[in-house]
């Protein structure tokens, strides 16, 4: 199949960014060593939905090399980049995503990826799920089964699964240790502050800066704007994580009082209408807002569109709307992804060990081929842990192991 491109000519710009990930990536090198001897994958079809930029594209060649043929595409709009897109193209895999893209692109862009028929897939957000489930489940006829990336996506596969419409097995690496402990904390705050600085050129030190979410993400974007000086307020529906966010000395409140207050508003909840018109009408003159969930329903975009007196781009990346009250707000990133759709995503080296899970996890779907039944799994332990044990040896620490006494003493009842 040809592959869905912006410009091919793009390529030598994506492949220096490819190339300077996987020197950063050093999980990814040592599994690609055993990848060439032992070819998991050969014979196997793979389809990624995955936001496509350099780490994604540095995976995909990870798993060519362990002798799949990977399909690759985008799952989000705004996070593809082209050149990296071209870049990947060029190392014989099929690609199918370009930025921008329309409602009816994105979706062609999925399709087009899985009309191979894939073994694997593996998703994030769900859209590739969801397709193979209610749109097109003739393309699931050769399907293992799959991976699912992101806190959204298990939401979703886990409501599909308690409803009996979860007809193939998927794993939640969002759920690993090595993933959520380490991506969404330490990835997360740091990309979505690279997101926001670079696209607005503003301090941070001195601002009110509202995070809606208390979850391992915004547990990271809060510490991280903690660290730069900001005062933070957190926004909370359930009550363990509020008292959490208070014992960490965060403000708690809700959204209607953080409105009055707020200079930077951040959504990172995986749940729709967060910030609501109500709460945008209130909000101070200048008062700026982005989103860090998977999907861009957090904030009510459309309705501010529709209400809007006046819309404008303020600069790349950041739109002004302006309301008959007369004051003006900004909006980053369209109210998307704003670490992936104004930024790069997360560093290298977070995503080796979330790419790692992911890799691991496929392998372990082709293992067990036939062996699991429909529905939703958790990552084997032991692959977690390998994770994590090849994460130590790239950076090179070493830690005590249990000896045969002390590991006889903490498993016995007898103490």
């Amino acid at each position: 199949m040809e592959n869905i491109l912006r410009d091919a000519s793009l390529a030598p710009e994506g492949i220096k960014k490819i190339n300077w990930v996987k020197a950063h990536m050093p999980i990814a090198s040592i599994l690609e060593k055993r990848f060439e001897e032992e070819k998991p994958f050969l014979g196997l079809k793979i389809t990624m939905s995955i936001h496509l930029e350099a780490k994604t594209a540095r995976t995909a060649i990870l798993l060519k090399t362990g002798g799949a043929d990977v399909y690759a595409t985008g799952c989000n709009p705004l996070s593809t980049q082209d050149d990296v897109a071209a870049g990947l193209a060029t190392y014989g895999v099929h690609v199918f995503a370009w930025h921008g893209a329309t409602a009816e692109e994105y979706h062609d862009h999925l399709i087009a990826a899985l009309s191979c028929k894939p073994d694997i897939i593996i998703d994030d957000g769900g859209d590739l799920t969801q397709i193979l489930c209610d749109e097109r489940p003739d393309l699931a006829e050769n399907l293992i089964g799959g991976n699912e990336e992101t806190t959204t996506g298990v939401h979703r596969l886990k409501a599909r699964a308690a409803e009996n419409r979860l007809p193939f097995p998927m794993i939640c690496v969002n759920d690993a240790q090595m993933k959520y402990l380490f991506d969404n904390r330490y990835g997360t705050g740091q990309s979505v502050w690279d997101g926001i600085m670079r696209t607005t050129n503003l301090i941070v030190a001195g601002k009110n800066v509202v995070i809606a979410g208390y979850g391992w993400c915004g547990k990271g974007a809060a510490m991280r704007a903690k660290g730069m000086g900001a005062k933070v307020i957190v926004c909370e529906i359930d009550p363990i994580k509020a008292v959490e966010a208070a014992m960490d000395g965060f403000e708690v409140m809700k959204m209607a009082d953080a409105a009055l207050v707020g200079d930077l508003f951040i959504t990172i909840t995986g749940c729709r209408d967060v910030i609501t018109m109500e709460h945008i009408l209130t909000m101070r003159e200048g008062a700026m807002m982005c989103n860090a969930g998977h999907f861009d329903v957090e904030i009510s975009v459309a309705e501010m569109r529709k209400r809007a007196a006046e819309v404008y781009e303020a600069r790349r990346n950041i739109e002004a709307f302006k309301f008959e009250n007369g004051k003006t707000v900004y909006l980053l990133a369209e109210g998307r992804l704003v670490n992936l759709a104004a930024g790069d995503g997360h560093p290298a080296e977070i995503m080796d060990t979330s790419f790692a899970l992911q890799v691991l996890s496929a392998e372990y779907l082709a293992k067990n081929a036939g062996k699991l039944k429909k529905g939703v799994y958790e990552v084997p332990p032991e692959i977690d842990a390998a994770v994590a044990e090849m994460k130590l040896s790239s950076m090179g620490i070493e830690i005590d192991k249990l000896t045969d006494e002390q590991y006889r003493y903490i498993h016995s009842s007898n103490g």
